[in-house]
């Protein structure tokens, strides 16, 4: 193993037995040190990886503060402060299936939740969203009974119009847990959700009170009811701008990432900020893939990621695969246009990253995969162009660019090479003609 590896390894192992001994000093401490005690932990969490988190953050671990909690040997703010950034973390580490909802202390919230709403008690509404925010951000699956009594509670606190730090930070909790209830739960009623959401997507439009990850959440949870509720789109394309807003926080976001810094070296805000990135790439890719939309805001919206795709492709190879599949996604909606992906130079991105590539990798796979779908939307008999002249211009051009540039030599070449991975066998084409357009 090499001395990185080793350094690595160790500083792995310091943080899972630094975690171990400081929670098993949380029993013994009075509510003010455990307090401190839990802020540490939050430090140790924060510096783990994902493979580290998973291996601390377990259903055992669970068990443990769910036996603290039952002796009262930690209080119900400290349990809720280290359940809420352990959720935390676990979205923004995009770790999953922790196996929270099989321990007792997801039944047990979930008893506290349907207790309190069962029995019409006026519970207090923080201790009652510190509940629903822990249930959100640790399950992976849901009890859909939970939604009526969690969203509105939830929604109160992202509802706050304070702008003092601690608001904020409540505020992004509140949006990031909502964000949670993902497409798998697409039947959510409208009453409990609509008015409010709407309302705080435009407040923060005109007055900016959300972080940037908040923010991504309000989109987030409301894109996945659009998901498979078209009588939203009014809302969500017309009234709300989404692609407009996601276009312009791509391209914010994009200008605090020092993209010649290699993947894995950035500071705690730029990694939260690349974790945004990836959260709305993810939706977009979806975006477009389901809607048939087109006007000036998605063909702006189709700069950004390539703007995104062409930063990230030297050194964060992870946001670079997700531009590319959104863009492939995008070249597959036949409400955009073929020109729209050329004008941006899309193709010429692509055709550029086949010739520099000795080898079919994953990236070249990608490319060449985006490729295919132009070639085949420009021989296609289906595709609709009102100029039949314009479309067959466009076909010279990209045969043109293939001859002139010896790109057409390039991907004939690939189809000879080894692949680097054998995976990649499985996703390329075959035949050569699939990759070539002609008049």
């Amino acid at each position: 193993m090499s001395t990185k590896g080793k350094t690595k390894k160790m500083q792995e192992a310091d943080n899972t037995k630094m975690f171990n001994e400081l929670f098993c000093e949380l029993e013994d401490c009075d509510e003010e040190d455990q307090k401190q005690k839990v802020k540490e932990l939050h430090v140790i969490i924060d510096g783990m990886n994902e493979e580290e988190f998973k291996s601390v953050i377990t259903k055992e671990l669970f068990d443990k503060i769910y036996r603290i909690f039952e002796e009262k040997k930690i209080s119900l703010e400290n349990a809720f402060i280290l359940l809420k950034h352990i959720g935390y973390c676990k979205v923004m580490k995009n770790v999953w299936f922790l196996h929270f909802e099989e321990s007792p202390l997801s039944k047990r919230l979930v008893k506290m939740i349907k207790d309190g709403n069962e029995k019409n008690e006026r519970m207090n509404e923080n201790f009652l969203a510190n509940l629903c925010e822990c249930y959100l951000l640790l399950n992976d699956h849901f009890d859909w009974e939970l939604f009526s009594v969690c969203i509105p509670c939830i929604l109160k606190v992202a509802s706050n119009k304070e702008e003092n730090e601690d608001t904020q930070e409540e505020k992004e909790i509140a949006l990031l847990a909502l964000s949670n209830i993902y497409e798998r739960y697409l039947f959510v009623d409208k009453k409990l959700y609509l008015n409010e959401i709407t309302e705080i997507i435009q407040y923060h439009q005109e007055h900016h009170n959300l972080t940037r990850l908040a923010y991504q959440s309000a989109w987030h949870f409301l894109y996945c009811r659009f998901c498979k509720d078209e009588s939203l789109k009014g809302i969500v394309v017309n009234e709300l701008h989404f692609a407009r807003e996601a276009r312009r926080e791509l391209e914010e976001l994009s200008k605090c990432i020092d993209w010649k810094r290699k993947g894995g070296e950035e500071g705690e805000k730029e990694k939260k900020e690349m974790v945004i990135i990836i959260r709305w790439l993810t939706i977009l890719g979806s975006y477009f893939f389901r809607y048939g939309l087109r006007n000036e805001e998605h063909f702006g919206l189709i700069g950004s990621i390539m703007g995104v795709l062409r930063a990230s492709k030297e050194n964060y190879k992870r946001i670079y695969k997700i531009c590319i599949d959104s863009l492939s996604k995008a070249a597959r909606n036949r409400a955009l246009k073929v020109d729209d992906f050329l004008s941006i130079g899309a193709a010429d991105f692509v055709l550029e990253v086949v010739a520099q590539s000795h080898v079919i990798n994953m990236q070249t796979s990608d490319c060449l995969d985006f490729f295919k779908i132009l070639c085949e939307r420009l021989r296609s008999e289906r595709e609709i162009e009102s100029d039949k002249a314009k479309r067959k211009e466009l076909k010279r051009k990209v045969l043109d660019k293939l001859e002139e540039e010896g790109y057409e030599d390039c991907i004939i070449g690939l189809h000879c090479c080894i692949f680097e991975d054998p995976i990649i066998d499985l996703y390329l084409v075959r035949y050569i003609d699939d990759y070539l357009v002609y008049c």
